[in-house]
């Protein structure tokens, strides 16, 4: 089969276009005939290597010091149920199916277990939506559900609005009932908006701490915000919720822990809930979210 091959950390130039070895599904496994991949922030930086802040060690450990371990890259997946094994009992051959797997998935055909993070297609949602929607989905619901604890009437603001995890973000929050302010570049206001969300803040020409709104929960996907110049726009006893941290983050996160008010709260998305995904799946069929593809190339140009 082909596949997208990383066998070396660096720029997007170390990636190439392999002929390798179809995996054969174990008995818990199925393996998936892959229609569409994607490619998102996080593949970037699994395949560079940075990024990782304090995380660098356990992830090395777990994926590779010196080189991947799995040289096979990608996360997210739609398809075809090719075969499975002896055991699956949940899914048959022909089923259409997408998910996540943390390396593996930007190839021709992908395993993974009958109990990880897949389920069925609708007929109504198009493979290549079905393919950008686990990994910034099931983000997006951990962080808001889990972590920064999001009840309806609070007001949010999403800084990283148009990203992969934002856009899922600003919708699943609409759907759970907050307020929602959206930051994103004058490029992407429209589509934020479309999304549902009440304001949208152009971060090139407005500064969001400057603002007169205050927000229960600032929910920061990509890093571009810091608490200390937040804190002026968050609610007294409001959550400043990080998705990429380090230990800036983390020491503040264990700081305010310590006293009443204002807190920095981090964590990281397990990505990996069947459950989870079947809900993101029914919000999706009754229209509740959307998926958003950025623009769709051939796994040559990956």
């Amino acid at each position: 089969m082909r596949a997208v091959a990383c066998r070396r950390y660096g720029p997007p130039e170390v990636l190439s276009i392999e002929d390798v070895e179809r995996p054969v599904p174990k008995a818990d496994e199925v393996l998936v005939a892959v229609h569409s991949t994607s490619v998102t922030s996080g593949d970037a930086r699994m395949r560079s290597f940075k990024g990782a802040g304090i995380y660098w060690l356990p992830m090395a450990l777990m994926f590779g010091v010196l080189r991947p371990r799995n040289p096979i890259i990608g996360m997210e997946f739609s398809g075809r149920i090719a075969e499975i094994g002896k055991d699956v009992s949940t899914f048959r051959v022909g089923d259409p199916v997408f998910g996540m797997k943390i390396g593996g998935a930007n190839a021709e055909y992908v395993v993974v277990r009958e109990t990880a993070a897949i389920a069925r297609k609708s007929d109504s949602l198009s493979f290549a939506d079905a393919a950008v929607t686990p990994f910034g989905a099931l983000s997006a619901l951990d962080f808001l559900r889990d972590i920064a604890k999001l009840k309806a009437g609070e007001r949010i603001l999403i800084h990283g609005a148009s990203g992969a995890v934002g856009v899922f973000a600003v919708q699943l929050a609409k759907h759970m009932g907050a307020t929602v302010t959206g930051v994103c570049s004058g490029a992407n206001v429209e589509l934020v908006k479309s999304l549902g969300a009440d304001e949208v803040v152009d971060y090139t020409t407005t500064d969001f701490t400057q603002a007169h709104g205050v927000y229960d929960v600032i929910l920061d996907t990509v890093g571009g915000t810091s608490f200390s110049r937040s804190t002026r726009v968050l609610a007294p006893n409001g959550r400043h919720v990080f998705v990429v941290q380090d230990w800036p983050q983390l020491l503040q996160a264990l700081w305010t822990s310590m006293r009443p008010g204002k807190r920095v709260i981090c964590g990281m998305s397990g990505g990996d809930s069947q459950a989870d995904l079947v809900e993101i799946a029914g919000l999706i069929e009754r229209g509740v979210i959307k998926p958003v593809v950025d623009r769709i190339v051939a796994l040559d140009a990956i």
